[in-house]
């Protein structure tokens, strides 16, 4: 039997279209697979199995952006922060739009704290979810981040749903407000306060009220937080950190009557309290030696602690030297 050629050509064409075909089903379904395989690993946080599966599905299917995602997850979760900017990264390259991707990306720099970089992503993501008040508070976290609390109140303030029902939303928008020493700020931490109870917000109140001159209130607040505290202990004392502390409170209050009742007495009272319980910041009592409202007699007494507190530290570091000799 004689086959022409080019009937001989058509029929190895369908069979090599068959086998692609089927080549091209399988991979898929392999992808598909390993894909299914990452994700259940993922959600038991076995991230080790799950990358493995997931970049075997990625490796199959190329245009399977879920994998890439779900591997700079992983990379997150995992606290590999500049891992997971590079995938999202990548991804965003190919997808610029891709709402998803684009707040990962952000998130992960508020991790690594490239603000700048984070701004502008989320600056991208309202741009196409407006109405999205979680976008907005962490895009409101990051301007504050980067000193713009004034941007910062005016992204919070297109959310007054949210200000009502988010707590966080609401002190976000406080400290926004404070940052400014706006007036405003008194009633949004006030409110905050209704509901809610946190000796450092309620500390944050007190200096609010004492910025605007609410001198009163703002001492009511500083004895309230005051009894709330446990004494100071050295290791407290050690901390650099944030932590409030008894003797920082102490200082606020003579700080305050000092400069508001600067002929009251119990100023210098507080204030020998605040050294006693281990204040020792030099930085702030110098400061007030720089107030005008501050009166002579307070600041020769002020002066003297200064002094004291630098004898004592560079005594300190005196027998430190010695021990290590």
């Amino acid at each position: 039997m004689n086959i022409k050629p080019a009937f001989l050509f058509l029929c190895c064409l369908t069979l090599s279209g068959l086998l692609f075909s089927c080549v091209s089903q399988s991979r898929a379904a392999k992808a598909a697979e390993y894909y299914a395989l990452g994700m259940a690993y993922f959600d038991l946080g076995r991230y080790d199995e799950a990358e493995k599966w997931l970049n075997q599905a990625k490796s199959l299917d190329k245009t399977k952006l879920a994998s890439e995602y779900n591997l700079g997850r992983i990379a997150f979760e995992t606290g590999r922060y500049e891992e997971a900017i590079k995938i999202f990264d990548g991804i965003l390259k190919r997808d610029p739009d891709n709402l998803m991707i684009l707040k990962a990306a952000a998130y992960s720099r508020i991790k690594t704290g490239e603000f700048d970089e984070a701004e502008k992503l989320y600056e991208q993501v309202l741009s196409l979810v407006p109405e999205s008040a979680d976008d907005g508070y962490n895009y409101a976290l990051v301007l504050n981040a980067i000193k713009k609390p004034d941007k910062a109140e005016e992204i919070l303030a297109k959310y007054p749903f949210a200000l009502l029902d988010n707590k966080d939303v609401l002190l976000l928008y406080a400290r926004s407000q404070g940052a400014q020493n706006k007036p405003e700020a008194v009633d949004s931490y006030n409110q905050w306060l209704i509901n809610n109870s946190d000796s450092q917000v309620q500390y944050e109140f007190a200096l609010v009220l004492e910025k605007n001159g609410l001198y009163a209130r703002s001492l009511e607040e500083y004895r309230k937080i005051l009894t709330s505290l446990p004494a100071d202990t050295v290791d407290d004392q050690n901390k650099s950190g944030s932590e409030l502390r008894k003797s920082t409170i102490q200082f606020s209050i003579a700080r305050l009557l000092l400069s508001a009742d600067p002929e009251n007495p119990d100023g210098l009272t507080e204030l020998d309290l605040a050294v006693s319980e281990g204040y020792s910041d030099t930085e702030a009592l110098n400061k007030l030696l720089d107030d005008e409202k501050v009166t002579d007699s307070a600041k020769e007494a002020i002066r003297k602690i200064i002094d004291e507190l630098e004898k004592d530290r560079k005594d300190n570091s005196t027998e430190g030297t010695d021990e290590g000799l």
